[in-house]
């Protein structure tokens, strides 16, 4: 008898406790990852042109598990939102790293290459797929905006930036996103377009909570007010999905 209620409370209070042990491996998955945030802070500083910093970042990216070839392409990522001088001067300070940490006898993993695009439709037209896909959204016509008043920079955004870039394998949509906010935080000035992106962000599975974790750590990475104009973003966001 004495056991059965041993049992039988045993088996209420593992039954009690299973929400919490739930609740807890949802918030830990719902965390940005050692990697994810190694992502953000290496394209911050490297749009920022921080090099100091982006040493600093590399390392600590590296020794969290990230490889030469996915921080490369982040790096590669982000010149088409801060342009290829500060992509460049990140290449080359990844490279100096890499060899400070060689003859230190650390040998990091090269990692996967990108995957030969093998896709005989036009660029634009897989560009605007990929897009669709990012945004939720189909396009139309006829154009508007900026589009309508630079028909070419639209062509170039469809076919160079979402075909030649998104397309590679090497980041997922979620990383290359994440990617971008870190570098549109970081330079300023471009509200619509951090706001997009972010939208963008929660359409390829990226949390609130993880968003805002990004906020954070702009803010240590890179200053307050930087993090403080994400966040204002971010609000508009949260509050426009809801």
């Amino acid at each position: 008898m004495k056991r059965q209620k041993f049992i039988i409370l045993l088996i209420l209070t593992l039954f009690c406790q299973a929400p919490m042990l739930y609740a807890g491996q949802s918030a830990k998955s719902d965390s940005l990852s050692n990697k994810e945030k190694g992502l953000v802070n290496i394209a911050a500083t490297t749009a920022s042109g921080e090099l100091t910093k982006l040493k600093d970042a590399l390392n600590k990216g590296l020794d969290h598990g990230l490889t030469t070839n996915q921080i490369k392409e982040g790096i590669i990522h982000l010149y088409a939102y801060a342009g290829f001088p500060r992509s460049i001067r990140g290449l080359q300070t990844l490279m100096a790293v890499l060899e400070e940490r060689k003859a230190k006898g650390i040998d990091d993993p090269l990692g996967a290459e990108a995957s030969p695009i093998r896709n005989d439709q036009p660029k634009y037209d897989r560009g605007k797929a990929i897009l669709e896909q990012l945004t939720g959204i189909p396009e139309k016509d006829p154009k508007t905006g900026y589009a309508a008043f630079a028909p070419t920079i639209e062509v170039f955004l469809k076919e160079h930036l979402f075909a030649d870039i998104f397309e590679r394998d090497v980041l997922s949509y979620a990383e290359r996103e994440l990617v971008t906010v870190s570098v549109l935080a970081s330079i300023g000035g471009v509200e619509p377009m951090l706001k997009s992106h972010l939208t963008i962000c929660l359409n390829v599975g990226l949390s609130e909570e993880k968003l805002r974790q990004f906020i954070s750590v702009i803010e240590s990475t890179v200053g307050k007010k930087e993090s403080l104009d994400a966040q204002e973003i971010l609000d508009e966001v949260l509050s426009d999905k809801k």
